[in-house]
């Protein structure tokens, strides 16, 4: 009954009005003392692991957005570099993951959702993808929020999608359909050694924003899909595997997705296991 009622809440909320107010409360850096007191709440609220923060004290962070995205110590997360592994690109737990069924990606218990749709809705830039490979990796509020590179890669072009702003927790991923492909993203396209690569950051409830390294906080507010292409008479925005790429300013979900037979997830790589950012994910082929 709860969990109706959860999803049934999001349907009639003002999901945008909701999550920008959080967005700018989140930004707020007028109120010291609430803030930390934010902070200390959400802390012991969530179980997050400030020991692992280059800045381990609240008091330290000029505002809640800038506690969300810390940085983590040196070494914390070591990258595998070996050229036959791709790595996870965050800290969180497996959504789901595997094979694209012809244009459709799996959801949950018996849902799924367009692999065009999801990236915009261009059957071309979706072909590359189509019978490919599929990871969604869920990062809990108490997680390491910085998004990084599985692989080392070109960027080819971003693709900003305005949409629904449902919560992406395993509850609404099994009851809302078409949730990815629904709500608000960013795609960023990769040309990688092996073969290009899809990262979608997925927007979600009181997710205050998407942020990526080149762009900065990604809002263009036009309720359009818009599209970056990075062409070759551009400057190359290049990055090693490992490398910081984004951040999501309160936390979301990552969808990779990668061409027909590019890569052989971990056997070990399941639904509902917690992984690190760094550790190999999968094996090249």
């Amino acid at each position: 009954m709860f969990n109706k009622f959860f999803v049934l809440s999001q349907y009639i909320t003002p999901q945008l009005a909701v999550s920008r107010l959080a967005g700018r409360l989140a930004d707020n850096d007028r109120t010291p003392a609430l803030k930390n007191r934010v902070v200390r709440w959400f802390i012991g609220r969530y179980g997050v692991n400030m020991s692992e923060a280059v800045e381990e004290s609240p008091e330290a962070y000029p505002t809640f957005n800038a506690f969300f995205t810390r940085a983590l110590k040196p070494g914390l997360r070591p990258v595998d570099n070996r050229d036959s592994t791709l790595v996870s690109p965050v800290d969180g737990a497996i959504s789901q993951l595997g094979h694209v069924t012809g244009d459709r990606v799996f959801q949950a218990k018996g849902q799924s959702f367009s692999l065009t749709e999801l990236l915009g809705g261009d059957e071309q830039r979706a072909s590359d993808f189509v019978e490919g490979e599929f990871a969604t990796i869920y990062l809990a509020p108490k997680d390491y929020h910085r998004i990084h590179m599985p692989l080392a890669g070109k960027l080819r072009e971003m693709v900003y999608i305005p949409g629904k702003l449902f919560s992406v927790n395993p509850v609404t991923a099994e009851n809302v359909p078409n949730l990815f492909a629904r709500n608000e993203r960013v795609v960023c396209i990769f040309d990688t050694d092996a073969g290009p690569m899809a990262m979608v950051l997925v927007g979600a409830m009181i997710v205050g924003s998407v942020e990526t390294i080149w762009s900065g906080v990604v809002a263009p507010g036009t309720g359009e899909i818009t599209s970056t292409r990075y062409d070759d008479d551009q400057p190359e925005i290049q990055f090693e595997k490992g490398q910081e790429m984004g951040r999501f300013r309160l936390g979301s979900t990552v969808v990779l997705v990668m061409p027909k037979g590019s890569v052989r997830w971990n056997e070990d790589e399941v639904p509902g296991k917690t992984v690190r950012m760094g550790e190999a994910f999968g094996t090249l082929v």
